[in-house]
């Protein structure tokens, strides 16, 4: 990088979801609960997974997973959590351990959280994805695998918005091979023929999609961390997961 290029340092790095609801936890109001909301709506696949893996039934563990954001949406978890236990992603995993260890039944789930959906289930998408990648694995492993394969998710379906805005969404459902396979792996000239375009093209526009994805995976860990020097160690830690997968 030469002298007269900035730093690289993106705005949203400065202010994110996890480092809002840190600040307010002790009153979870206006643009803290919001932040908070939303990362629940986004991340509740991983405790679902987890609660499954730990020997809830499916039924069972969307209880059990409502309950807790019930609790956790009225405050009553976030009253103990300190900066440096770390993500979003740790505290959260903690604190439904916790919960599950007292919580053992459908009786006692459903008396917490009221009966109440405040988080919209997708029950049958979540039941689909546990069955297909987390045989075998511990609750942990479960936990952290559905964890990064939802950033991977939501940073796929940004990807695609933005394809669709620009009339280019049947591009992207060729590029997005060059997302997961390794360079010397992906088939330009198929894709460029799949595509109607060159070869040359198709790799400048694989190169540019993978690294909008990079920037995307960032932005999207960014909002579960508290400070922009976190924000490395869990991109880091979120790839090894998904490299084991």
């Amino acid at each position: 990088m030469s002298d007269s290029e900035p730093p690289e340092r993106k705005p949203f790095f400065a202010t994110t979801r996890w480092s809002v609801v840190l600040a307010a936890r002790g009153a979870v109001v206006g643009d803290a609960a919001a932040a908070l909301e939303t990362l629940c709506k986004t991340y509740w696949p991983a405790l679902y997974g987890y609660a499954r893996r730990h020997g809830c039934s499916p039924p069972d563990a969307e209880d059990a997973t409502q309950a807790f954001f019930a609790r956790l949406l009225e405050k009553d978890y976030l009253q103990a959590v300190r900066r440096e236990l770390g993500p979003f992603r740790a505290f959260l995993q903690m604190a439904f351990k916790r919960f599950l260890s007292k919580e053992r039944d459908r009786a006692s789930a459903l008396q917490r959280g009221g009966g109440a959906a405040h988080v919209p289930f997708d029950l049958a998408g979540a039941e689909g994805v546990y069955a297909a990648n987390a045989p075998g694995l511990p609750a942990d492993e479960v936990f952290e695998l559905r964890w990064a394969m939802t950033v991977m998710g939501t940073v796929m379906e940004v990807l695609r918005e933005e394809f669709r805005a620009a009339r280019r969404e049947a591009e992207f459902e060729v590029l997005k091979a060059a997302l997961s396979a390794p360079k010397d792996g992906i088939r330009y000239a198929e894709m460029a023929a799949a595509i109607g375009s060159s070869e040359g093209a198709v790799r400048v526009a694989a190169h540019r999609l993978r690294k909008r994805f990079r920037e995307l995976f960032r932005r999207e860990v960014a909002q579960t961390v508290a400070t922009h020097e976190d924000i490395d160690e869990e991109v880091r830690h979120l790839v090894a997961v998904l490299a084991r997968a």
